[in-house]
């Protein structure tokens, strides 16, 4: 599924930005929460993916260079871990991943196998620079993940042809060249986006106040929240159809789920693994509503809890354990629920 609907609901919430340049005055300042969102949890993040997007390069490079099962195996291992920082980033679509095109690039999702044969049957160059003209089905996570492995999840090495390898390099350093350029646009030394978080309502070109930078890292959340309970999951288990499921050849969904919670909590709590003094959104809620900032904490757990829960594989749960895939579901719809209803009012009204 592409993004672009989830992303129409992110920017139709935002309302706050430049068109409305009056002096906003706050009667509490958020500058700490806002500083350690964008320096220890966002820029940190987008670092991690920059690196593992450069290793997945390396590692494809190596298994082209000398096509082994270990190799295959290391390549395999090394979109897994990109794929965890991707996926921890989602809780923050705003900002250049949106405004950019990033995210379709990175993203896009099911693979677009007929146009992608009829490009491994063309005479065209496959270099980085022809990937990044190619729409998102094209290219990103997800075609890279079903060329490493295959319809069924079993590719072996001398499955690949030399074409396959060719666009799988390709796409690997066109996949790289983006997840560094959202890091670079972000990175004060790059774009210095980072600056428009940090310094809202004081200099800052987009946000009119700190107040409208919160609300769109508290709506951020709600939207990724929205899309995996009501895209990632339902989906393809409305419509028991495993094509529609992300990250299906590779068997990776139900960790993809599990980290797009996790950057819920990592936004919200204001940590991300060793990085992060905890003064975010959670240092408001515990202030204003104790009870609110317990319940978000809760249902963040249950619905990470429930999504690794469900039985088997995803694939396998859309027919086996439709009830495990019903359970993670709501606990995903419930957390969504308390976002959207009570902290997002809470932030709106500071």
């Amino acid at each position: 599924m592409k993004k672009s609907f989830y992303l129409m609901l992110l920017s139709a919430g935002i309302f706050f930005t430049a068109c409305d340049k009056e002096e906003v005055i706050e009667s509490e300042s958020y500058k700490d929460e806002l500083y350690n969102i964008g320096n220890n949890v966002i820029i940190p993040t987008y670092k991690n993916l920059s690196d593992a997007g450069a290793a997945l390069q390396s590692a494809i490079q190596r298994l082209r260079n000398d096509p082994t099962a270990a190799n295959l195996t290391a390549a395999r291992q090394a979109w897994v871990d990109a794929r965890v920082f991707w996926e921890q980033s989602e809780g923050f679509l705003f900002g250049p991943v949106d405004q950019e095109g990033i995210d379709p690039s990175i993203d896009s999702w099911p693979v677009n196998v007929v146009d992608l044969d009829a490009v491994l049957a063309s005479s065209d160059a496959l270099t980085v620079a022809y990937l990044d003209q190619q729409e998102g089905t094209l290219k990103g996570f997800h075609t890279i993940e079903y060329l490493l492995w295959g319809e069924n999840g079993q590719k072996t090495v001398d499955q690949f042809s030399p074409r396959q390898f060719e666009y799988l390099t390709a796409c690997a350093g066109a996949l790289a060249g983006d997840t560094k350029k959202l890091y670079d646009l972000w990175s004060p030394a790059g774009g210095n986006f980072i600056a428009k978080v940090t310094s809202a309502g004081a200099g800052s070109n987009l946000y009119i106040s700190e107040k409208a930078a919160l609300e769109e890292i508290t709506n951020a959340l709600v939207v990724i929240a929205d899309e995996v309970g009501n895209g990632k999951i339902n989906d393809p288990f409305a419509a028991s159809d495993i094509t529609l499921e992300e990250s299906r050849f590779s068997a990776n969904s139900k960790a993809d789920f599990s980290n797009n919670i996790r950057s819920i909590k990592n936004i919200y709590t204001g940590v991300y693994g060793t990085t992060g003094n905890g003064t975010s959104l959670i240092t408001i809620v515990k202030a204003k509503n104790p009870e609110l900032n317990t319940k978000i904490l809760a249902r963040i757990e249950t619905a990470i809890n429930a999504i690794l829960a469900i039985n088997g594989t995803f694939t396998e749960a859309i027919t086996s354990s439709r009830s495990s895939i019903e359970t993670a579901q709501t606990a995903v719809r419930d957390l969504q629920e308390t976002l959207e209803s009570e902290l997002t009012p809470l932030i709106s009204n500071l």
